[in-house]
C-alpha cells in the first residue's frame, strides 16, 4: 500500500494520513475548476452538452418534491437515503454547473431535513452508508454556499449518524467491516467520503474512520481475485464497484493518495469481465440476484478513462443515447450520472469495440466461461455459463447453468432475483445459510429454475463448489465439474459445452453412479414460445426460430410447462416464461448420458 506524503504547506498540524489534504472545498471527486472545464468542454462536445442539459432537467423535476421522510421499508431506510443521494447530487451538481441559487436553497433545505432524523438506521449500515455520502457530497460541493449554521448541522448529522456508528466496537451491526461483499465496498466508501469532507474540522473522527476503512477495504476487494469476476454477479458488481471507484476518487482528488486500491488484483480487469459477461443484445448475465435488463452503468467511464481503453464503453454509448432520449427523471441512472461528466473523455466518445477475447474463462468464487462469434455484431452467437456455490453472498443453486444468445434473441435465461422486502414481509428471510434454509424455497434462488440439472428432485448441495475444469477456446469446448453438488445421488457428473458447425451449441451432460431408475431432470428457461414433438422442439421468439434437438439417452422426450413456482404465499410469477425440459432415468449400470443440441435457424 502507498502511504501519504509529507505535509503540505498550512497542514502541519493535521494528523498522519490526513497532512496532504486539500484544504478548500470541493475536495470530493471534484474540485472548483472542474464545472468550469464542463461548461467550456460542452461548447465543442454536443453529446456532453446533452448530458449536462439532462442532468439539469433532472435537477429541476425534483425542487418541487416534498422533502424526504424517513421511511422504513421493513428493515431498510435504502430507498430513502438513494433518493437522498440521487436529489443531493444532483442539485449540487446543477449549482456547481449553473449558478443558480434555487439548487442551493433546495439542496440546503434537504440536507437540514436528513439532518434531524434520529439515525440513519445503522442497524441496516447501507442505509447508512448511502445517506453519508449523499450528506458529504452536499457539504463539500455547497461548502461555501452554505451559512455557518447550516454547515455546523450538516457536519454534526454526518459525524454522529454516519461515521461514530461504524467506530462502536463489537457493534452488532458492523460485522460488513470483514466482509468480501458489496457492503464493505458500499459503506467503507460512504464513510470515506464523510471523513474526507469534514476532516478539516473534525480530523480525529476522520483519522479513525479513515485508519479503518484502510485496515479492512482489503476484504471486499478481494472479492476481484483472480480475473475480476465478481462472485455476486454483474448487477452487484455495479453496486459494490461504483462505490469502490467513488472512493478511489475521492481519496484521488482529496489527499493525492488512494492507497494504491486501484492495484487490487484483479479489481481493474473487472470492468473487461463486465463486458465478457454482456451478451450481443447488451444484456447481462444476470447470475446471481441480478436483473436481465443492461442499466447504464457510470463506472466504465471512470474506467475506460483510467485506463485508456475507450473499449470498454462499447455497450454504455447505446444505453446512454437511449437514456437521455427518454423523458422524465431516471431514478436509478440519475443517482449517478453526473458522475459521468466528472469522468467523461470526449476522445472517447465513439463506439469502438472492445479489443477482447471471444474465447474468456474467467476464474475466481464464482468462475464464469464465455464463447462468443462477435463483439460487433448484435446477431452474433453467446454461450455463457458458470460454476460455483449457491453459499456466497447472494448465491443460487445454479452451477452448471448457462444462458444462450443468437440472432439478437436471449433463448436461455435466468430469472434473475426477486424483491427482497416481497420475501420479508411474508416473514421469511432470503439470506439465510444451510441446507434447509428457507431461501431454498424461493423458486428464483433454488435448481429447480435454473438452466442446469436435479436429480432424483433434489436441491443442490447449498455448500459445495462446482469448477471449469476444461476451456479450450480454439475448439471452443469446456467441462464443468458437478460432481460435489450431487454429494450422495451420483459419484460423477460433469457438464461439457461446445460449439460446433451451423452456429450449433451441444450441451452433454454425463453422469455415473446413480441409482437404477433415478430420475434426472435436464431443464432450460426461455421466453420463447416452445412447441415439443418427441425429441424435438421449437422455440420461436422475437421473428426467430431456435431448434433444440434430444440426442441422447435414446427413447427420452422433451416436455415444456410455464415457469410456475410453487403457491407458497411467497414466490413471484415469472410471466410469459416457460422451461423445456427432459427427464431421463438412470439405466441399471447407473451410467446416463443427456445430450441436447440448440441450432439458431
Amino acid at each position: 500500500m502507498m502511504t501519504c506524503g509529507a505535509s503540505a504547506a498550512g497542514t502541519n498540524s493535521m494528523p498522519a494520513g490526513l497532512a496532504t489534504m486539500q484544504a478548500s472545498h470541493p475536495r470530493l471527486l471534484a474540485t472548483a475548476g472542474t464545472w468550469d472545464s464542463l461548461r467550456d468542454q460542452r461548447r465543442q462536445d454536443a453529446r456532453l452538452d446533452q448530458l449536462l442539459s439532462r442532468i439539469e432537467s433532472a435537477g429541476r423535476e425534483t425542487l418541487k418534491a416534498p422533502v424526504l421522510a424517513r421511511k422504513m421499508e421493513g428493515k431498510r431506510l435504502l430507498a430513502v437515503s438513494r433518493e437522498a443521494l440521487n436529489r443531493v447530487m444532483v442539485w449540487a451538481f446543477c449549482y456547481r454547473l449553473t449558478g443558480d441559487g434555487i439548487f442551493l436553497e433546495r439542496a440546503k433545505t434537504e440536507l437540514l431535513d436528513l439532518a434531524a432524523f434520529p439515525d440513519w438506521n445503522p442497524s441496516h449500515f447501507l442505509d447508512v452508508a448511502e445517506m453519508t455520502t449523499a450528506m458529504a457530497i452536499g457539504y463539500d460541493w455547497l461548502y461555501a454556499g452554505l451559512d455557518p449554521s447550516a454547515r455546523g448541522v450538516i457536519r454534526q448529522a454526518i459525524i454522529e449518524k454516519g461515521l461514530r456508528p461504524a467506530l462502536v466496537k463489537n457493534a452488532g451491526y458492523n460485522s460488513w467491516q470483514q466482509r468480501s461483499n458489496n457492503w464493505n465496498q458500499v459503506c467503507f466508501a460512504g464513510l470515506t467520503l464523510g471523513a474526507l469532507a469534514v476532516a478539516d474540522e473534525e480530523p480525529a473522527v476522520a483519522r479513525d474512520v479513515l485508519s479503518l476503512a484502510r485496515q479492512n477495504i482489503g476484504n471486499g476487494l478481494s472479492a476481484y481475485v483472480p480475473d475480476g469476476v465478481y462472485p455476486e454477479g454483474p448487477g452487484y458488481w455495479s453496486y459494490g464497484t461504483t462505490y469502490q471507484v467513488l472512493m478511489i476518487a475521492a481519496l484521488e482528488s482529496a489527499l493525492g493518495d488512494s492507497w494504491n486500491l486501484a492495484a487490487s488484483p484483479g479489481f481493474l480487469a473487472s470492468a473487461e469481465a463486465q463486458l465478457e459477461l454482456t451478451g450481443p443484445t447488451g444484456k447481462p448475465y444476470n447470475y446471481s440476484d441480478g436483473g436481465e435488463s443492461g442499466r447504464f452503468q457510470p463506472s466504465l467511464f471512470w474506467f475506460a478513462e483510467r485506463q485508456h481503453l475507450p473499449g470498454l464503453l462499447f455497450f454504455q454509448w447505446p444505453q446512454l443515447d437511449r437514456l437521455l432520449a427518454r423523458s422524465g427523471n431516471d431514478k436509478e441512472s440519475g443517482r449517478f450520472l453526473p458522475l459521468v461528466a466528472l469522468w467523461w473523455n470526449h476522445s472517447a466518445d465513439s463506439q469502438v469495440p472492445p479489443h477482447l477475447p471471444l474465447a474468456w474463462l474467467g476464474d475466481g468464487e464464482n468462475p464464469v466461461g464465455v464463447f462468443r462469434d462477435s463483439w460487433t455484431d448484435t446477431n452474433a452467437l453467446y454461450l455463457a455459463f458458470k460454476g460455483g456455490a449457491a453459499s456466497l453472498s447472494h448465491g443460487h443453486m445454479d452451477a452448471g447453468s448457462f444462458i444462450f444468445e443468437a440472432d439478437g434473441v436471449r433463448w436461455a435465461c435466468d430469472l434473475g432475483s426477486q424483491d427482497y422486502y416481497s420475501i420479508e414481509k411474508k416473514g421469511w428471510d432470503p439470506f439465510s445459510h444451510g441446507q434447509n434454509a428457507k431461501r431454498w424455497r424461493i423458486y428464483r434462488f433454488n435448481n429447480f429454475s435454473h438452466n442446469t440439472l436435479t436429480l432424483d428432485g433434489q436441491l443442490h448441495v447449498w455448500d459445495a463448489d462446482a469448477r471449469i475444469v476444461e476451456f479450450n477456446p480454439s475448439a471452443r469446448t469446456a467441462t464443468v465439474d458437478l460432481t460435489k453438488i450431487f454429494s450422495g445421488p451420483a459419484t460423477n457428473v460433469v457438464r461439457h459445452f461446445a460449439i460446433g458447425t451451423n452456429r450449433t451449441v451441444i450441451i452433454r451432460d454425463e453422469l455415473s453412479g446413480l441409482k437404477p431408475g433415478e430420475p434426472v431432470r435436464w431443464q432450460m428457461v426461455t421466453h420463447a414460445e416452445v412447441t415439443v414433438a418427441g425429441d424435438h422442439a421449437g422455440l420461436q421468439q422475437a421473428g426467430k426460430s431456435l431448434a433444440a434437438r434430444l440426442l441422447s439417452p435414446a427413447g427420452a422426450v422433451f416436455a415444456v410447462a410455464p415457469a410456475d413456482p410453487p403457491d407458497n404465499g411467497v414466490n413471484a410469477p415469472n410471466p410469459n416464461t416457460r422451461i423445456l425440459s427432459v427427464t431421463a432415468r438412470a439405466p441399471a449400470d447407473g451410467r446416463l448420458r443427456i445430450q441436447v443440441s440448440l441450432q439458431p435457424e
